[in-house]
């Protein structure tokens, strides 16, 4: 263990050294200087601080002051021929350990030193073991994350065989959701949770009949009923997992089709009743599908789209999020250039 030895006498730091070197497994770092020993304990981990009160240039009280900030935990031993309270109470304050009298003592410096390294062993131990637990914790979460995004993907691909919808519709409008939360200032980590998330969005379609489903026109109000369930639906099917991956799929499935004036479905929630993840979601997703091809339609320019959404602020859509997704318009033509239906589609059949 490495031991800092500092005192502006050279006959007090070779006798103290001469007693360091009979501690097994010890080695010492002397100074004589206390602003070279502070440069060299700022940049290296000393086991043990053993420190001369009264020093020219810096005090070992100032030293240790200094020396705390960059080693909380570190202990230090302060020599001193200074008895009265008041300075002890200032050392104890600066962050000192314990004391040696003048004349040191050399069972009683042997004795503190031992006991001093000793309480920084077991602490750096246990330092150890905290950054173990620590590591196999951030381990096995990481392992989770992964398998409910596995879920995510497995289950995006179920619905993909039934819905007309594109898988570069699903990649789109997870990264235009993306965009948007980046826009509106959210954490990277909600970001990447809701680009995971978005997929699901739809997966309540599984349920949806294919006549329904796949129904080239227009749906009379009886079949649009019908394909309302699906936001229940996927709300039932992912809030059944306690994974806080599935639980944002889940509100994001029961929430995109809310709007914002409260004429949405499936439940008729307004503003900011509707979690902000659905609001988000909203945007990316009416846009997207107004600017995808389906069998049933042809698609709408970018700038028609967009208009759409201006025209839909504060109806629709929530303003904030429309704000947010047309605060960087390159990024949103650059997404929707990147991923395109055929391409995806002819990726999709090499990979297979």
């Amino acid at each position: 263990m490495l031991v800092a030895i500092v005192d502006d006498a050279r006959i007090n730091v070779v006798f103290m050294q001469h007693l360091v070197n009979k501690l097994p497994g010890c080695k010492p770092a002397c100074f004589t200087d206390s602003v070279e020993a502070l440069d060299w304990c700022l940049g290296n981990d000393p086991d043990l601080l053993i420190v001369d009160y009264m020093m020219p240039k810096l005090s070992g009280i100032d030293l240790v002051k200094q020396f705390r900030v960059r080693h909380p935990d570190t202990p230090t031993l302060m020599v001193t021929a200074n008895n009265e309270t008041a300075l002890r109470h200032e050392a104890l304050k600066s962050g000192v350990t314990d004391f040696l009298n003048k004349p040191v003592d050399n069972v009683e410096f042997l004795a503190r030193a031992k006991n001093m390294l000793e309480l920084r062993a077991s602490h750096k131990k246990l330092s150890d073991h905290a950054a173990w637990l620590a590591d196999e914790v951030r381990k096995a979460t990481q392992t989770i994350v992964a398998q409910a995004r596995e879920t995510i993907v497995c289950l995006a691909k179920a619905a993909e065989y039934r819905d007309p919808e594109t898988g570069a519709h699903i990649l789109r409008m997870s990264q235009y959701s993306r965009q948007i939360a980046r826009c509106m200032g959210l954490c990277s980590e909600q970001q990447e949770l809701l680009l995971t998330a978005t997929p699901m969005h739809d997966i309540g379609k599984v349920a949806t009949p294919d006549l329904i489903l796949l129904k080239p026109g227009k749906l009379d109000d009886e079949e649009f009923a019908v394909m309302r369930q699906h936001a229940v639906i996927g709300h039932k099917v992912l809030s059944a997992s306690s994974s806080p991956l599935l639980q944002a799929a889940a509100d994001i499935a029961y929430t995109h089709h809310e709007k914002y004036d409260g004429s949405g479905y499936p439940r008729g929630l307004a503003g900011e009743n509707i979690p902000l993840f659905g609001r988000i979601v909203a945007v990316a997703d009416v846009f997207d599908a107004l600017t995808s091809a389906r069998p049933y339609k042809t698609p709408w320019s970018v700038d028609r789209a967009r208009q759409f959404l201006l025209d839909g602020r504060g109806t629709h859509f929530d303003p904030a999020c429309v704000d947010a997704f047309l605060s960087d318009w390159d990024e949103v033509l650059e997404i929707k250039q990147r991923f395109q239906d055929e391409q995806i589609e002819l990726r999709d059949r090499t990979l297979d």
